[in-house]
């Protein structure tokens, strides 16, 4: 089901639970992809999630993004911030329109949108119950945290990503731990690229940590 939702939301997929659970997958793409991109690997590493698949709204060079960066890794705070939560307004909203279960959300989102999420998770807690984030920064440091007890954090990173610095996903890592979460982080022999690795790791904790 391809929709837009009225005012300011975001044109975006929205595929049904093929059986009965509470879990629906936000799937958040990275710089030039587009609300179809990931649908695959959400299916793939849930096979029964409802799958809510969002079109980043800023465009660079033509290239769909949920946020603006002024350069390479450095992120324009205020749209990051202005952005993660209009896409936490279009989450509460969606789980309304479609009949989801708003207690059961889970973000999985690659390279700018797993920042995104991050973001997301540190700005409107409630909106998430936890994140897969698969070659994730640090989107911002904030000046206090959030309580995110009965969050789970899983962070997926490649040894030899040339675009994630490899302090990073330990600094994130550590961030989300001081805030309560519960966090996995996972270190993958690849580079800024997904592989079926990161697609096994994501199955098996969110078999573990998310309603079937």
């Amino acid at each position: 089901m391809r929709a837009i939702m009225p005012e300011s939301s975001f044109i975006h997929r929205f595929i049904p639970a093929t059986e009965k659970t509470d879990l629906t997958l936000l799937l958040l793409h990275g710089t030039g992809g587009n609300e179809t991109d990931l649908l695959d690997l959400g299916r793939a590493i849930h096979p029964t999630a409802a799958l809510l698949s969002p079109r980043g709204k800023v465009l660079e060079n033509g290239m769909p993004r949920f946020f603006r960066r002024l350069a390479e890794g450095v992120f324009d705070l205020d749209d990051l911030k202005f952005r993660a939560n209009e896409l936490a307004d279009f989450v509460v909203t969606a789980t309304s329109q479609y009949n989801l279960n708003a207690e059961h959300v889970v973000a999985v989102g690659f390279s700018n949108g797993a920042n995104v999420a991050a973001a997301m998770t540190l700005l409107r807690p409630s909106v998430l119950r936890g994140a897969v984030l698969l070659r994730a920064m640090v989107p911002f440091e904030p000046e206090s945290l959030v309580d995110l007890s009965g969050r789970s954090v899983l962070i997926s990173s490649g040894r030899e990503d040339p675009i994630v610095p490899k302090d990073q996903p330990q600094t994130l890592a550590v961030m989300f731990r001081s805030a309560h979460a519960d966090v996995t982080l996972k270190w993958q022999d690849a580079g800024h690229n997904l592989t079926r690795q990161d697609l096994d790791d994501a199955h098996q904790w969110l078999t573990r940590t998310a309603p079937l």
